[in-house]
């Protein structure tokens, strides 16, 4: 769990990050509050429109410090989602930003494991690979079979793909935070 003055820091730093890319500039050398900032973890970093998505990109896999993870994944949601065009300049003030820490992925066997609100899921087939956040079923108001589907549409998967046997689920939680929470 972090604090409150770690989300704010990190909430800031993705909004500075964003900022110093589209003025051109660099942005200051962040330096962690505290040594949880330091730690490896996975990271989501969503921006929003008028309450629209406006960018969605992250790292599930703990492979970086979580301020490098949001640091790198703030530039990747504003400018290379490929679902949308790059953050403009005069984008930035309408633009509110959501990160989700992320746990440890865990494959599962039994989808009634799911608790919906509470975990994302990652589906995997070959080389097809989707992944829904925990808020996303709760925003559409979606129970777990639903959440199934639409996480296999987002593996470019059949609705039902998680029913095949050769199919691998795994389950995330997320520690989701943003600037209209703090």
């Amino acid at each position: 769990m972090l604090s409150k003055e770690e989300k704010r820091s990190l909430l800031k730093l993705a909004r500075d990050t964003i900022q110093g890319k589209l003025q051109h500039r660099v942005t200051e050398n962040y330096q962690p509050a505290s040594d949880t900032l330091k730690e490896p973890c996975g990271a989501f970093v969503t921006l929003h429109k008028g309450g629209a998505l406006r960018g969605c990109i992250g790292l599930v896999e703990a492979m970086k410090p979580l301020y490098k993870s949001v640091h790198e994944m703030a530039l990747a949601a504003a400018f290379d989602d490929p679902r949308f065009p790059p953050l403009g300049r005069n984008e930035l003030e309408e633009i509110d930003i959501e990160i989700s820490v992320m746990s440890p992925p865990k494959r599962i066997k039994d989808v009634n494991e799911i608790e919906v609100g509470k975990h994302g899921i990652i589906m995997k087939r070959g080389f097809h690979q989707g992944l829904l956040l925990p808020q996303v079923a709760t925003e559409q108001g979606w129970v777990r079979d639903t959440f199934l589907e639409h996480t296999c549409y987002k593996a470019n998967m059949m609705g039902d793909c998680w029913k095949q046997p050769d199919t691998e689920i795994y389950i995330f939680s997320a520690e989701v935070f943003g600037e209209k929470d703090l």
